[in-house]
């Protein structure tokens, strides 16, 4: 039973890692999938390619978070395109870690532009836009409740930044039947954070489960939140980590 037929969706940079699974699998329960990207253009069309073979609806926009009005702009193209928006995942983000001496306001500003920013804007965006039913859903950071070594501190704080968001936020929305959730992973294979880098193995020494999680744990907890089933979750965060923060 595919859950997300005819709903629209949209993810923010979605070409690769968590954003590419989690675009797969909203399109495999059935949704029509917009996904944004900012360099990765073959990547973009190489998922586009591998998901319309296999029938399943789906095409990119090229948006970056770090810029004003950019992911307005993604999500009205896809309210023109389609005549509506039903899901909104916001999974862009970066980094940027360095030791706190050597930071900059311009690093506050670009970090905090896209992993906060951002993904007000787009809440701005869903609470004229979305109707009854719509799902707002954040990507975060366990980082958020737990920084176990140095140079997090920016990134921590933005992804922190996300936890009051969405609290606020489905109290904003609610009365409008519109769901805002936040997924936090832990330690996740991707090329931002590969199972086999060179701080791998001093996280898994962190963990209850001390293996990594694989992009498709997360896609799956985002697709449920963007069901009809989880039409009673809202606020919620919901830490998916391995127990790193347990």
């Amino acid at each position: 039973m595919q859950k997300l037929k005819d709903k629209i969706a949209l993810v923010t940079g979605g070409s690769r890692g968590m954003g590419a699974a989690i675009v797969k699998q909203l399109a495999q329960e059935g949704a029509s999938v917009v996904f944004t990207y900012v360099n990765g253009k073959e990547k973009a069309q190489a998922l586009i390619d591998e998901l319309t073979s296999e029938g399943l609806n789906l095409s990119a926009l090229k948006a970056d978070n770090a810029v004003e009005g950019e992911i307005t702009s993604a999500l009205t193209q896809t309210i023109e395109k389609f005549g509506q928006l039903d899901i909104l995942v916001n999974n862009a983000g970066v980094y940027g870690g360095k030791p706190m001496e050597e930071h900059t306001l311009d690093d506050y500003r670009f970090v905090m532009d896209i992993n906060v920013k951002a993904v007000f804007e787009a809440a701005i965006f869903a609470a004229q836009k979305l109707e009854k039913g719509g799902r707002f859903i954040t990507i975060g950071s366990n980082m958020a409740d737990r920084v176990v070594a140095s140079q997090g501190t920016l990134y921590s704080m933005s992804k922190s930044a996300l936890s009051g968001l969405t609290r606020g936020l489905a109290r904003d929305l609610g009365p409008k039947g519109i769901t805002v959730n936040l997924v936090q992973p832990g330690p996740v294979n991707t090329d931002m954070n590969p199972a086999d880098g060179s701080h791998a193995d001093h996280l898994r020494s962190l963990m209850a489960i001390p293996k990594y999680g694989d992009p498709q744990q997360i896609a799956e907890i985002v697709g449920y939140l963007a069901s009809p089933s989880a039409s009673f979750t809202t606020g919620s965060i919901m830490t998916i980590d391995g127990g790193f923060n347990s």
